[in-house]
């Protein structure tokens, strides 16, 4: 899970090898590490041996586990204002801080949430005890909630859920999602943001699910992102508001952690360099390696609206869950050639495309509405050569699909390539049209 660590901090220029990845997985193991403030304090007994250190580690460990890479000569106060972790942490918790809350006043909250330990949590609240007692059949009727009261009680309490298993606590978060009207924070019955609830996010719960958000002290036991569970328009075109659900519909639901196993080949290698010390090498299974392609229309007016937010979900995929994403823009229509930056000057040819892998997914994100003498003979040639080589292959289109039989280029262009709204709904249809060729 962490097999990249050492590699890491030692390019910060913190001395670390394989003892410490023994050591933070041993304080694992004894239950040391809570919240993503323990893994700071852990690891930095580990690793800072002189005052000197704690610069260097502190600008790893933020870029390790958050994100946030801290440039030369910068405050880590302007790396977090301009990272876009601290962005979607502050879109999160909208609901607990609204959207007019100063700056600074909202960094320092981050890093009091960020570097809170097991030592802030003033009690550790029996999960079980709390679930027996808990009515799922509660209805949903006050929506007015105190925020700042669960803001306190976010970092002074935690429910440890671990007695449970996965199953109860699934089938009881159905019922209380059914009951659910509107977003909730604080409290633990309800799945929202802050409190104790064993559903929801940016929450201390112990072996509870995260529903959406982008955690916190990585202590869910697993991530759902089920778009039902997102109190949005999964049918209204990809916005700010909507795009965690269109990160579910590609994505669905993901293990937070996966299983360990013992790489042979990798501990005969490297014990033998090491001159016949030979130290296991532990291996975390993992799902099936992702390649995707996004290629986007960025070329007019029409399309400006979208094409920053078609980056941000699919630089939040990249950042969540391990694949490889290569973006590539054309405009209007896509003849010989794609280009690798925004500004269209450095081009790549199809047959360059055509080299990789034809397990890669490839999403052409376009309002496909251009003049008729585009849809040349290349054009319809590089369309058709995409969808043979590339067999999980998917157009999606802003223009609201009521519209499309208007436009004579959309017309044709789906019949070419699979095409769907640019919706969290439309990516989850295209997503499993995709799953079903494989």
């Amino acid at each position: 899970m962490f097999a990249s660590l050492p590699e890491h901090f030692r390019s910060y220029g913190v001395a670390s090898d394989v003892r410490t990845l023994l050591l933070f997985q041993k304080a694992i193991q004894k239950g040391l590490i809570r919240t993503l403030g323990d893994i700071y304090t852990v690891l930095k007994s580990i690793l800072v041996k002189d005052v000197s250190d704690l610069g260097p580690y502190t600008a790893a460990y933020y870029k390790y586990f958050l994100n946030i890479a801290i440039d030369h000569g910068e405050s880590l106060h302007d790396a977090i204002l301009r990272s876009e972790t601290f962005r979607q942490w502050k879109t999160d918790n909208l609901d607990r801080f609204g959207d007019d809350k100063d700056l600074d006043a909202l960094v320092d909250r981050f890093l009091e949430e960020v570097h809170t330990t097991t030592y802030d949590i003033k009690e550790v609240l029996d999960g079980k005890a709390l679930w027996n007692k808990d009515n799922p059949e509660l209805e949903d009727e006050t929506l007015d909630i105190d925020a700042g009261d669960a803001e306190r009680k976010a970092l002074e309490q935690l429910a440890d859920y671990s007695d449970l298993s996965l199953d109860e606590l699934m089938e009881r978060m159905q019922k209380v999602w059914e009951q659910q009207r509107g977003k909730h924070s604080g409290g633990s019955h309800w799945i929202g943001t802050g409190g104790i609830s064993p559903y929801g996010h940016g929450g201390a719960a112990k072996d509870g699910i995260r529903v959406g958000g982008t955690g916190g002290g990585k202590m869910a036991r697993r991530i759902l992102s089920d778009r039902k569970f997102f109190p949005v328009d999964t049918d209204a075109i990809l916005n700010d508001n909507n795009v965690d659900a269109a990160l579910a519909a590609l994505k669905g639901v993901q293990q937070e952690t996966s299983e360990e196993t013992l790489d042979i080949p990798q501990t005969i290698d490297k014990g033998i360099k090491r001159g016949g010390l030979f130290i296991p090498e532990m291996e975390f299974g993992t799902s099936k390696k992702l390649q995707v392609l996004l290629l986007i229309d960025n070329g007019g007016y029409s399309m400006d609206p979208y094409v920053k937010i078609v980056r941000t979900l699919f630089r939040k995929m990249q950042t969540r869950f391990a694949h490889d994403l290569e973006t590539f823009y054309f405009h209007n229509t896509i003849y010989d050639k794609v280009y690798s930056d925004s500004q269209r000057r450095k081009s790549i040819s199809i047959d360059s495309l055509l080299s990789k892998n034809p397990d890669y997914r490839v999403f052409i994100i376009g309002d496909a509405s251009m003049a008729s003498y585009e849809l040349s003979r290349t054009s319809i040639a590089s369309y058709k050569a995409l969808t043979t080589h590339f067999k999980h292959c998917s157009w999606l289109n802003p223009e609201p699909m009521k519209y499309w039989h208007y436009t004579f280029t959309i017309q044709v262009i789906k019949e070419l390539v699979p095409m769907y709204p640019l919706s969290p709904k439309g990516i989850e249809e295209a997503v499993r049209q995709m799953n079903r060729i494989i």
